[in-house]
């Protein structure tokens, strides 16, 4: 997971204006018939799929993967119909942000709809899943206090969520560093089954990026080394080795747009060549 960064100038204002008479819709409409409208316009949402797309640069904002070959969903984060706060409690949801675009999330299926571990068969996906941590408020269509709720699922549009998370030298996700205390370290356990980031699937395609970056580091070594050992002409031996093309290859595989970016990063922070990740102020693409 890593930090998405939402752009309403890319939205067009027509679409924008097209969910807020939805929305006026649904302030008027009666209790009763709430889901049903939300339902019947769910093709608003599903228009801003091409833009959160864009946003992402096609990968899904949970898992960075990207595949071609298979539909992706506008995820509601909070979910529109129900919310599902644990296995003996579900309410009623966030009615009134079906049509918010800052709560769409662009979201691969099998983050975003229940399926079955191929290996455990235990059932991943967020669905209707929104927990909510302990001692939080939780919004109400009568009480919309949603900045005051601490939700247990992290967010990739929230720095401070994204921190808390880092791809293990096996391929698989984990608590970072910065992840202090039994509450975020439950946080980040229950948001990799929740949304499915340790499938064997994903799994698989982080550490088929994390090897493709680790021969490309070997091959860097290998230069550097060569240099030390033999002198002068060693020197002149790695000059002529693709070292500085090898070196930008890797850094292209650390920026957003890249599939699996922050299995890259830890690959590289893992190995000590944490200088070779782009600087944010290098990130732009």
């Amino acid at each position: 997971m890593i930090l998405v960064r939402r752009d309403p100038s890319l939205i067009p204002i027509k679409l924008l204006a097209v969910a807020q008479r939805a929305q006026a819709e649904l302030e008027r409409a009666l209790p009763a018939d709430r889901k049903e409208l939300i339902e019947r316009k769910g093709y608003i949402w599903r228009r801003f799929g091409r833009y959160l797309s864009t946003m992402s640069y096609g990968k899904c904002w949970y898992s960075e993967s990207k595949d071609v070959h298979a539909f992706m969903d506008v995820d509601h984060f909070r979910p529109k119909k129900s919310a599902k706060r644990s296995e003996d409690d579900t309410d009623d949801g966030y009615a009134w942000l079906a049509f918010d675009w800052e709560n769409f999330r662009y979201s691969s299926q099998r983050s975003n709809r229940l399926s079955a571990d191929e290996d455990t068969e235990e059932t991943h996906g967020k669905g209707d899943w929104f927990p909510i941590m302990p001692n939080s408020k939780t919004a109400t269509w009568a009480d919309r206090c949603v900045a005051e709720e601490r939700p247990l699922l992290l967010d990739p549009t929230r720095l401070e969520d994204v921190r808390l998370i880092e791809v293990k030298a096996s391929g698989l996700m984990g608590p970072s560093r910065l992840c202090m205390g039994v509450a975020q370290r439950d946080r980040v356990n229950r948001s990799i089954k929740l949304l499915g980031l340790d499938l064997p699937g994903i799994v698989e395609a982080r550490q088929v990026a994390m090897r493709a970056a680790d021969a490309l580091l070997n091959d860097v070594e290998k230069a550097v080394e060569t240099a030390d050992l033999l002198g002068e002409a060693g020197a002149i031996l790695a000059e002529n080795m693709p070292v500085v093309p090898k070196v930008l290859e890797l850094q292209e595989m650390t920026r957003p747009k890249t599939p699996y970016a922050a299995a890259v990063r830890a690959q590289l922070r893992e190995r000590g060549f944490a200088e070779y990740c782009l600087r944010e102020e290098e990130m732009g693409h």
